[in-house]
């Protein structure tokens, strides 16, 4: 049934046709609509607890908290690395407040990469070429449509990112 879902999801990618037009879960379960954003840029970023480069989660907050006016800071953890994800929806919100103090929007657990991508992610890799290598991969997303991708070791304060804002 699980492979089913996934094979009609992708099927309903070629109607998505901006970013904007994806509805989503959030870590807690409630819907979220991208239209919310149009008009800013979104960072995407696939996020894990048990990583090299978890303490970046405090710098995507920073990003949010001083930059939030012209971009979306948008979580997404999937344990697609290393099993560096493993955590219940809630054990990972729990532990993003705890350490980190994230206020930017978290989403449910999906996959990233493989046969079961999310497709969010066949979206983004469509765009860029580019399909995340481990956590914490950034792409990117100006209002006009254009997508950028940034690998794992590429900072979410970098003046790579936030010179694109």
């Amino acid at each position: 049934m699980k492979a089913l879902t996934f094979i009609l999801l992708a099927m309903m990618i070629t109607a998505e046709n901006s970013i904007y037009d994806f509805k989503m879960n959030s870590l807690t379960g409630q819907e979220v609509d991208f239209a919310q954003f149009k008009g800013k840029s979104l960072l995407i970023v696939n996020v894990a607890s048990k990583c090299g480069f978890t303490p970046q989660y405090a710098d995507l907050e920073e990003l949010h908290r001083f930059h939030g006016d012209k971009v979306a800071v948008l979580g997404f953890p999937a344990n697609n690395f290393g099993g560096q994800e493993p955590g219940s929806h809630e054990e990972i919100a729990a532990f993003c407040e705890k350490n980190y103090g994230v206020t930017f929007q978290m989403f449910e657990k999906i996959s990233v990469v493989g046969e079961d991508q999310h497709p969010l992610y066949q979206w983004l890799q469509k765009q860029t070429g580019e399909q995340p290598t481990w956590n914490f991969c950034k792409y990117l997303v100006k209002p006009d449509g254009t997508v950028r991708f940034f690998a794992s070791r590429v900072n979410p304060l970098s003046d790579e990112i936030v010179g694109e804002l």
